[in-house]
Order: structure tokens, then C-alpha cells, then sequence
């Protein structure tokens, strides 16, 4: 393996979502740069996706980069890091490192330590690591899964508001938010189901919902709901790699759902209701840096076994 720390050139770490990609710059752990690009479609072949993604991020490093360690949305655990390895060459890059966005989301908010960490962006997931096993928890997708992430939250928030346009439902200032989007509100359904980027657009809403949860009950009710979902995740989790018998065990919630105060606020209080003595962490760390975390995970660590990865070397030779 290619150890970052020692080599002369730059690691690219890479944080795929389906809202927006992200790329850094490290050299001997020192990030030297940073840039942004479109998120991945997790309804199409990731791995083309991702080598876009890195060839446009190499652009802008002014140095070689050898190793790219890489977090992705809607990943599959059989993912071939060889199979991207292949798709960039030519970049001087020599190893891969390709996890679930799950993973990288986890060692950036607690690294290689036991527990579990909720990522909710516009999807949501739950990873939780004990002595010998993982455990996944939803991160199953807008169709069948993300319950309580931001694509959720956008979702009820629609649904809310055509049941008050509809004089089903309790009155809501969601529909003049959504009123505003567009022309016609009862034809709203088929702009979005026409809309190629409608999971990034629904998730929007979850911004609205959060900066009206204080006054409007409505949304007040969908940010407890979401929490409700996210926690009940974490306590499956723990519950699966023998981490809910301890007292106090530690908890990550990383992603913008929870930047809704009133969402956050009943996620803790949900804990800690099961789990008093709790270690809650929050804002320790990001993908990014999980993702040069995962270059870093020691040989024991259950982790281990989630982090798909390719070096130039070890690729038999034509």
C-alpha cells in the first residue's frame, strides 16, 4: 500500500453525494486544495462517474497525485477499485481506495473507534462498527429507503403541502414555499417527475423545512419524525455489533439534516432517553476526511473489510 504519509506526491480525496462531489488536496496530511463538481446520478454506473469526477479534480493539483481515496454515495460492496484504477490511467495515480459513502462518513466523524454514525444528506445511512463486524443500516435509496434524510424530509414536505392545497391537511407555510417553484402547483408532480435531478431538487425542501420548524407545526412535526427514523437506525446499528449493551457508546451524526436544530435537538434527546451516558459527537470531522482517515485504518480494524482497494503494482502485467 501506498503510504500518504511518506510519499513526495499528493492524495486525492474524493466525496461523492448525489447534491454535490467534492475533492481535496493533501500532502503529508496538509490539505493544499480543494474544489467542487456535480454529484453522482447512484441510478446509473457509479465507476465512470467517479473517474469524471477525479480527472476533473485533478485539474486543479499542481502536483502528481499517487493514491485516491474515495467515498461514494450508492456504492456496492463487491465495487471494483481495480476495474476504476484501470479507467484512470494515464492520471500518474497508482492506488485506489473506494468505500461506501457510509464508511468515510463514519472515520470522519469518529474514526477507527467503535460505535455508529448516522450520515443524513440528501440520503441517509447508518454505519456501525464493533470489535469483529459492521453493520449497514438503510442508505437503501429514494425508492425503498433513506428514512429521515433530506431527500425524505423534501418528500414529506411536498406531501404536506399538496394535503393543505388540497384542504386535506393542516394548514402549512410549505405551500407558499413550494407555490413559489411553480407555475402551476397541481401540475408540480409531472415537472418533477420529468426533472432528470429531481432527488438533489426534492431534498431542497429539507432546507425550508428546517428554517420553518420553529414556527410552523408542520414542519416541526417532520423534523421530529425524521429524527425518530434516524435514531431508531443507530439503535439497530449498535444492537447488531454488540455495541448496545455498553453504557456509553459513541454516536456520530454527520450531513446537513442536521443542520435543522429541531431536528438534531430530538435526535439526542431519542438517544439519550435508551442511553443516558452516551458520547455523542458532532462536527468532529467530515467525508473528506474520512476519506484520508481510510488511508490510515489499522490492520485490525473491522473497517477493514469495507474498504475496496487497488494498486497499480499488484494488477498483473500484459
Amino acid at each position: 500500500m501506498v503510504d500518504p504519509g511518506d510519499s513526495e506526491g499528493t492524495l486525492l480525496c474524493l466525496d461523492a453525494g448525489q447534491t454535490i462531489t467534492r475533492t481535496q488536496f493533501r500532502r503529508n496530511g496538509t490539505v493544499i486544495g480543494e474544489s467542487e463538481h456535480a454529484g453522482v446520478l447512484t441510478d446509473r454506473p457509479l465507476l465512470p462517474q467517479l473517474a469524471t469526477a477525479v480527472r476533473s479534480g485533478l485539474h486543479a493539483a499542481d502536483s502528481t497525485v499517487d493514491v485516491a481515496a474515495i467515498g461514494v454515495s450508492g456504492l456496492v460492496d463487491n465495487a471494483d477499485a481495480s476495474e476504476l484504477l484501470d479507467m484512470l490511467a494515464g492520471t500518474g495515480i497508482r492506488e485506489v481506495l473506494l468505500a461506501h459513502d457510509s464508511t468515510t462518513s463514519y472515520l470522519g466523524a469518529i474514526g477507527d473507534e467503535l460505535g455508529a454514525v448516522v450520515a443524513a444528506g440528501t440520503g441517509s445511512v447508518t454505519l456501525a462498527v464493533g470489535a469483529t463486524r459492521t453493520a449497514r443500516v438503510d442508505g437503501w435509496g429514494y425508492l425503498i429507503g433513506d428514512a429521515g434524510s433530506g431527500f425524505w424530509i423534501g418528500r414529506a414536505a411536498l406531501d404536506r403541502a399538496m394535503q393543505a392545497h388540497d384542504g386535506r391537511g393542516a394548514p402549512t407555510a410549505l405551500t407558499a414555499v413550494v407555490r413559489r417553484d411553480f407555475d402551476d402547483l397541481e401540475e408540480a408532480y409531472l415537472e418533477l417527475q420529468a426533472d432528470e435531478l429531481k432527488v438533489s431538487r426534492i431534498a431542497g425542501y429539507a432546507q425550508s423545512v428546517a428554517e420553518l420548524a420553529a414556527t410552523d407545526m408542520v414542519c416541526r412535526r417532520i423534523s421530529e419524525e425524521a429524527a425518530d427514523l434516524l435514531a431508531h437506525a443507530v439503535f439497530a446499528g449498535l444492537r447488531r455489533v454488540g455495541q448496545a449493551e455498553r453504557e456509553d457508546p459513541m454516536v456520530g451524526a454527520v450531513g446537513n439534516a442536521f443542520r435543522n436544530t429541531v431536528l438534531r435537538d430530538r435526535f439526542e434527546q431519542v438517544l439519550r432517553d435508551q442511553l443516558p451516558k452516551l458520547r455523542f459527537v458532532e462536527g468532529r470531522g467530515n467525508g473528506l476526511d474520512g476519506c484520508y482517515r481510510m488511508t490510515l485504518v489499522a490492520p485490525d480494524s473491522a473497517l477493514r473489510q469495507r474498504i475496496n482497494r487497488a494498486t497499480a503494482s499488484e494488477r498483473p502485467q500484459d
